[in-house]
């Protein structure tokens, strides 16, 4: 019996041994599954300098998110973020709702890329006009909803800042631009659909200049 009481002491300690250390490992166990799947479903290199998830309080914080083209892009860089933190509402996320109260997002730079075939690269990445007014709105949402199983409720407070938007052409590199847009932790309160950020869409525009149009044509300022 003492032997079999040793044996079931030593099983328990081994446990909570192995626990402590997942735990300890979670947020690197996490940061390799997101540069995974997003290799995975994208087929660009993901790098994540630092992941945390909250256990104790309904917090997600990532840090250096870069994120590399595809070989047929040169495999530039695409985006650069120093940050993006989340907080949310525990509550509603067990109920199947995505309810934000802050969001921080930095994005430091955005490299859009046209390859010697001049393909761009955030239009060969699925990335389109996303439409504007109710029925695209409800129709994003309803997309959201058929994916994760989520409902989205909005977000309290979305706080923004953007560096630096480049345009990279690999035939012709004389077509090279750079445009600082320098926005600086703007908010932006009561988020509950795409249609809600129009006012900060306006923004970006105004900062960039002909930067986008002169990429995109007359169609920049609706994308």
């Amino acid at each position: 019996m003492k032997k079999l009481f040793k044996w079931f002491f030593i099983a328990v300690l081994a446990f909570v041994a192995l626990a402590v250390v997942f735990l300890l490992s979670l947020d690197t166990i996490l940061r390799a599954a997101v540069e995974n799947r997003i290799r995975a479903e994208t087929g660009m290199e993901a790098e994540i300098g630092k992941l945390h998830l909250g256990l104790l309080e309904p917090v997600v914080t990532i840090k250096d998110f870069k994120i590399h083209n595809p070989p047929e892009f040169g495999g530039t860089p695409f985006l650069d973020i120093p940050e993006i933190h989340v907080e949310y509402d525990r509550d509603a996320l067990l109920n199947n709702k995505i309810h934000l109260t802050l969001v921080r997002f930095n994005l430091g730079e955005l490299d859009i890329v046209k390859n010697d075939v001049g393909k761009t690269n955030i239009f060969s990445l699925g990335i389109s006009h996303p439409g504007s007014g109710k029925a695209a709105s409800e129709k994003e949402m309803a997309e959201l909803k058929r994916k994760t199983g989520l409902t989205f409720k909005g977000i309290d407070m979305l706080n923004v800042s953007i560096g630096t938007a480049k345009f990279i052409d690999l035939k012709n590199p004389q077509n090279n631009r750079e445009q600082k847009i320098g926005l600086d932790n703007v908010p932006v309160k009561n988020i509950q659909s795409p249609a809600d950020l129009a006012g900060l869409a306006v923004l970006i525009q105004l900062r960039s200049g002909d930067f986008f149009t002169k990429i995109f044509g007359s169609g920049a300022n609706s994308w």
